[in-house]
């Protein structure tokens, strides 16, 4: 008996994928993508107080090149739209999406024509983080959630399938304006 009959299938891409997950949570550098005042308390998470470098994310980078994390923190106005997805295109793959505070994940206080209402309509969002404004532990506790999220990524087909699938449950979502609620 050979050890490919022993062997699970699947026994060493399960392995790579998990040291690959482990590696890429531990490395997640965010961009400076501050919009209004819940960039306060992102700034505050980078202190000594909140030390966001002990989860491997030392620097807010300057350039989208450099960065695999996005956390858009504050409203996002019609004017400021393109020059985020910009941003966000500019990120090298895989890269992920942190909706900061209620203005960025729905609008807000600020539901009119020059605030665009959730910045999912602009980038796909892998965590919302709730609050006006946010505290810098609620953020770090979105970032844990996030690490879970990207240790658990497969890799290669598998990760290509899995997106085709998350995009397919966006796409089947109920859309936004079509939602009712307090203000229906």
């Amino acid at each position: 008996m050979g050890i490919e009959e022993k062997a699970p299938a699947g026994f060493m891409l399960t392995s790579v994928e998990k040291i690959v997950g482990l590696a890429r949570k531990s490395s997640v550098w965010p961009v400076t993508m501050g919009l209004a005042c819940c960039a306060i308390e992102m700034m505050a998470t980078g202190t000594p107080r909140y030390d966001i470098s002990r989860f491997g994310m030392e620097v807010f980078r300057a350039s989208p090149r450099h960065a695999d994390l996005m956390i858009v923190s504050g409203r996002l106005s019609h004017k400021m739209a393109p020059i985020i997805r910009n941003v966000y295109d500019s990120m090298p793959e895989p890269k992920w999406v942190i909706s900061m505070g209620v203005c960025a994940s729905s609008g807000g206080m600020f539901n009119n024509y020059a605030i665009v209402q959730g910045c999912d309509h602009v980038v796909p969002v892998d965590i919302y983080l709730p609050g006006c404004p946010p505290r810098p532990e609620m953020l770090l506790h979105a970032i844990l959630e996030l690490h879970e999220q990207i240790k658990n990524t497969p890799l290669g087909v598998n990760r290509e399938a899995a997106a085709r699938a998350a995009e397919a449950a966006a796409l089947r979502a109920t859309p936004m304006h079509e939602l009712k609620g307090e203000y229906a």
